[in-house]
């Protein structure tokens, strides 16, 4: 599995105001959470997720800077949004972009989702869109990397935390995968910004298309699933990742809650 999903789920124009519209100006759950990132010991990333839940539309941000060791090496920033529904119990999303920045080089992905198929728009445009690129049919039916995570708060609210299994298909606007859940149980966690009890889930990363040979997942990646923790917050009604964890990479991934706050 990339070293860098977890960064990816959790992460666009800056400006969202028309868009967030879609969701409820009443019985609105709005949250703030702050992660870290780092390697072995050494921060490498810096994470803030914002979010407005309601019982039928959501919408989210999310900002990622390099930090600590990171930042010496390289400068780097990724914004993300999305907005979307909730239509029986299921994350539909309505429109998901992201625009990342690598020091001069600035790249714009928008994702549109008209009539159940993902299409993106790129500016500039993608050297290649993989061997093979994604096809209609394998956009057909995808969610984006952060409607992801709603449907899996959806999913453990639904089934009352038992645990989480099944597949989720993403397209982030290039590459086509597959999320593999598999349920790990419960288990206590403490970090800077939340204690207690949470759902433990691995997620398996399956490259379906999309991906250029030099950018496809090794195998030692795809031996490691991201391991992540989930708490339920407002009463249960959602479930907020509070750690993220992968072996693969160089001394493995850790990403955990430092700060949040709800309303």
């Amino acid at each position: 599995m990339p070293a860098c999903l977890g960064l990816s789920l959790l992460t666009a124009p800056a400006s969202v105001a028309s868009e967030d519209a879609v969701v409820p100006a009443q019985d609105t759950f709005s949250l703030t959470a702050r992660y870290s990132s780092r390697v072995l010991i050494f921060p490498v990333g810096d994470i803030v997720f914002e979010a407005r839940l309601a019982d039928t539309a959501y919408s989210a941000s999310t900002r990622i800077e390099a930090a600590g060791l990171a930042a010496l090496f390289t400068d780097f920033d990724i914004n993300a949004e999305v907005q979307g529904y909730i239509e029986d119990t299921e994350a539909s999303p309505r429109r998901y972009a992201h625009v990342e920045r690598t020091g001069r080089k600035v790249r714009s992905v928008e994702v549109s989702f008209a009539e159940g198929v993902a299409r993106s728009a790129v500016e500039p445009p993608f050297g290649s869109w993989g061997v093979p690129p994604a096809s209609e049919d394998d956009r057909t039916g995808a969610i984006d990397p952060m409607s992801a995570f709603v449907a899996l708060s959806e999913q453990l609210n639904r089934d009352e935390g038992l645990g989480c299994e099944g597949v989720l298909p993403v397209f982030d606007g290039k590459s086509r995968y597959n999320l593999r859940l598999e349920n790990r149980g419960r288990d206590r966690i403490r970090t800077r910004g939340w204690r207690g009890e949470a759902v433990l889930c691995d997620i398996w990363y399956e490259p379906i298309s999309g991906y250029d040979p030099e950018d496809y997942p090794s195998e030692r990646e795809l031996s490691q699933p991201l391991r992540i923790w989930l708490a339920p917050i407002d009463g249960g009604r959602y479930y907020l990742p509070v750690r993220l964890y992968t072996r693969a990479g160089l001394g493995g991934v850790t990403i955990e809650l430092a700060q949040v706050s709800a309303a």
